[in-house]
This record gives structure tokens, C-alpha cells and sequence, in this order.
């Protein structure tokens, strides 16, 4: 090879070689750009809330914040009881105004009306498809009223019955009524959130992809506008038949369709067989699926969730106390591990969802403003940040802010950042947002 004057050598690849090689390449540009666009950016609900679908009001977050402020009241207050499980005093007074007044503005962020295995009306009914029919009416309409009277959560939706063949047409019904009655009311919630539970193989999320279809054409809907979660609650999505990860065929076979991949704690842990007293979040058979999941849709913008935990802060005060020093514990666990949701199944649940993950922010944020400043100013800092590192650091800030442990304010202050500035650092691959 020739070396001119420049010092440096003459041009080895040539056109031709580099179309051979974008040739190559086309399928894997193709691939990654569609397949992997990374997360949106938006919102992400810290937490879901199930409630049977009977006992859905639209005042239900409301009562469930003020249900939560007086269970930590008789335990002495916010901060009295983020010491107690775990937080220093400093911490603790830190966090402790911003949950209190979370629980008065929002105490419940996402939703679920539940019409599967929380919901019991039709026991209690000689006509449970009737009773089904009209409770799926009665919830689109109070999800209405909801909304008319401000007091809906920002995410809303339902769990409907599971594709497995005895209650499959049961489930497309209750699905089929809650939409059309949304629609006939004026239209649908703006955070809807639809969940398929207890999925087991992919060609039913290939079914819910064909019959969201259906009803978008039938309520006159936009393409594309109903996506749904889907619950990991068998170990056959984990490790199929064949010895393959089904959960992992699950985003390219949807037509980008999930939103979210929710771990269900119990039915899952049933399915393995682990005894009841062992059935946990936390189990090894429990992280193991959820590490396949969180592999499965790395960069692929659906979101995780973790599940729930069974034992309650109900009864006698140590009864409460260890419950919710578990909760926030698991919390904080789900946080640790990249799992930024879970679910909570009672009231009292909610100010330990809100201490542990405000915490988590709140303990991180000096790092973590201090590494994006450096890395946004290009000042050597005692760590020296890449791309990648910077933008899990602004997506840390990011949802700090989101959910509230953070203010917008405090963030612009310490980086000089806006909360847009954040969102364009922690997902460059979206287009660019307005200040």
C-alpha cells in the first residue's frame, strides 16, 4: 500500500465495498431501528392498583389517599414511619412533606379495574353474564364520570379474562363493552391502560393484537391507538415447549402493540409449585423470570413491572409495622433491579410505595446531578462518564421528577438542565423535544 505525503495511506474500502457492506447490513439497520427504538421517555406510573371492579368509584384514589394519611397517622406520622423502616432521620424529614402531599394529590397514579381474578360479582349473581355485561358498562361509565369530575388517575384501565379457552369469549366481551361504552361516552381516557393476564403462549398475544384491531375498526378508532400489557404469570412464556423464551418473541410478534410486561407474583410461584409461605417477590424462581423478562425487551420500549406482595399493614400495630417494613423493602428491591413499577393491593400500601421510591431518588440525586453536570460542562470529575452512563443518569433524574421525589426546579438548579434537557440526554433517539 502506497503511502502519499500526507502520511497517511491511501483509501482502502471504496464505494463498492461499502454498498456491499450496507447490503449486508440492511436487514440488522432495519432491525435495530424498528425493533429497538428504546423507551418513549413518557411517564411511567410508580405503581398499579387493582381493585375488584364492584368497588371502583370514581372518588376511589381519593378515599384510598386519605385511608393511607390516617394508617400513618396511628403509626405516628410520614416520618415516623419512613424511619421506621429504614430511612435516617435527615432522609426521612426530607421525604416525608412530598409523600404526605402525594397522598392528598395523587395517591394512586395507575388503575386497574379489575373483572378477573379479583372480581367475585358473578358468584353472587344467578345471571353472572348479565351481572359481567352490566358491571363492564357501569365501570366504563364511572371511568367517565371520573374524568368529568377531575378526580381520575392519570392511568386507567382493565384486566379482562385471560385467552385460555374456558373463559376467552367471556374476557373479549368485557373488553368489547368497557371500549364501546368509553367511545359512546365521548371517548377514551388519554393514560388508558388495557392488561391481558395470564398469558402462556405467544399466538395469544397474536389473538389480543387481531382483536384490538377489530374493535379499532369497529369503534372507529385510529390504527394503533388501543396497546395492552401482558402478565408473565406462567412459567410457559418463560421456557416454552420447544426449550425457546417465548416472552422474547413477544415484542417482535405484537405489531408494537405492548406497552408493558407486569411479573405476577402468586400465579406464577402456583404454577412452580412453591409452597404458599414462599410464594414471594423475591423468590429465586421469581427473579429469574424476571430477569428473561427484562432481557426480552431490553430496548425495545416496553416497560416492566414488578408484582405484589400479599401480606398486608393491616391489624394490630406490630402486625402493620412488619408489613410495611417489608413493602418498603420490596420496593426498594424492584427500584435496585431496574424494575421502576409494582403493584399494591390495599390502601395501606400506599406510604410505603411512596418513602421507599422517593427515597431511592432523593438518596441518588447529589451523584447524580453532579456526574450529568460534569458530563453536560465536559468537567473531569472523580468519574469520568460515558454516553451510555449519562444517559442512565439523566433517565434516573427523569423519573425522579416524573413521579414527584423531584422537583424540576431542584434538577435545573444543580445541572442547569430543564426537565425537556433531561428527556433529549436520557433518550436521544426521540425527537427532539420543545423546551
Amino acid at each position: 500500500m502506497s503511502v502519499p505525503a500526507s502520511g497517511l495511506p491511501a483509501p482502502l474500502f471504496g464505494d463498492a465495498d461499502f454498498e456491499r457492506i450496507d447490503a449486508q447490513l440492511a436487514g440488522s439497520d432495519r432491525l435495530l431501528a424498528e425493533a429497538y427504538p428504546g423507551d418513549a421517555g413518557t411517564r411511567q406510573p410508580v405503581h398499579t392498583v387493582y381493585v375488584p371492579a364492584d368497588r371502583f368509584t370514581p372518588s376511589i384514589a381519593a378515599d384510598w389517599g386519605q385511608q393511607a394519611l390516617a394508617a400513618a397517622a396511628e403509626a405516628g406520622g410520614i416520618r415516623r414511619l419512613a424511619e421506621l423502616v429504614g430511612l435516617s432521620p435527615e432522609l426521612a424529614a426530607e421525604v416525608a412533606p412530598r409523600v404526605e402531599a402525594k397522598l392528598r394529590a395523587e395517591a394512586i397514579e395507575d388503575l386497574r379495574i379489575d373483572f378477573e381474578d379479583g372480581y367475585l360479582a358473578p358468584a353472587r349473581s344467578d345471571d353472572p353474564e348479565g351481572t359481567e355485561d352490566a358491571e363492564a358498562l357501569h365501570a366504563a361509565d364511572q371511568v367517565t364520570a371520573a374524568i368529568a369530575a377531575g378526580t381520575a388517575t392519570p392511568f386507567v384501565g382493565i384486566r379482562f379474562k385471560c385467552f385460555e379457552e374456558a373463559t376467552r369469549r367471556r374476557g373479549l366481551r368485557t373488553l368489547e363493552l368497557f371500549l364501546a361504552r368509553l367511545v359512546q361516552n365521548g371517548g377514551l381516557p388519554e393514560g388508558l391502560v388495557l392488561t391481558l393476564p395470564k398469558v402462556s403462549t405467544v399466538e395469544q398475544v397474536e389473538a389480543m393484537v387481531y382483536a384490538v384491531g377489530r374493535l379499532e375498526a369497529a369503534l372507529g378508532l385510529h390504527p394503533g391507538r388501543l396497546g395492552f400489557e401482558v402478565q408473565v404469570e406462567t412459567p410457559q412464556l418463560i421456557i416454552g415447549a420447544d426449550g425457546s423464551h417465548p416472552v422474547a418473541q413477544l415484542p417482535h410478534r405484537a405489531e408494537g402493540r405492548i406497552t408493558a410486561l407486569h411479573y405476577g407474583t402468586y400465579d406464577y410461584s402456583a404454577s412452580l409449585q412453591i409452597a404458599a409461605a414462599y410464594q414471594s417477590m423475591e423468590h429465586p424462581a421469581a427473579d429469574f423470570a424476571k430477569e428473561v423478562m427484562q432481557l426480552a425487551v431490553a430496548g425495545t420500549g416496553i416497560r416492566l413491572s414488578d408484582g405484589s406482595t400479599n401480606v398486608l399493614p393491616v391489624g394490630d400495630a406490630p402486625q402493620r409495622e412488619e408489613a410495611w417494613k417489608l413493602h418498603a423493602r420490596l420496593v426498594r428491591r424492584s427500584l435496585e433491579r431496574g424494575y421502576y413499577q409494582g403493584w399494591d393491593l390495599h390502601a395501606h400500601q400506599l406510604p410505603t410505595r411512596y418513602i421507599a421510591t422517593y427515597a431511592f431518588y432523593r438518596e441518588g440525586l447529589a451523584k447524580a446531578t453532579e456526574r450529568l453536570r460534569n458530563y453536560v460542562q465536559q468537567t473531569v470529575g472523580a468519574v469520568l462518564d460515558e454516553p451510555a452512563t449519562a444517559r442512565a443518569l439523566a433517565a434516573f433524574v427523569l423519573r425522579g421528577v416524573q413521579c414527584g421525589a423531584v422537583g424540576a426546579d431542584e434538577v435545573r438548579a444543580l445541572t442547569g438542565l430543564s426537565e425537556a434537557d433531561l428527556t433529549r440526554l436520557a433518550h436521544p433517539r426521540l425527537q427532539a423535544v420543545p423546551n
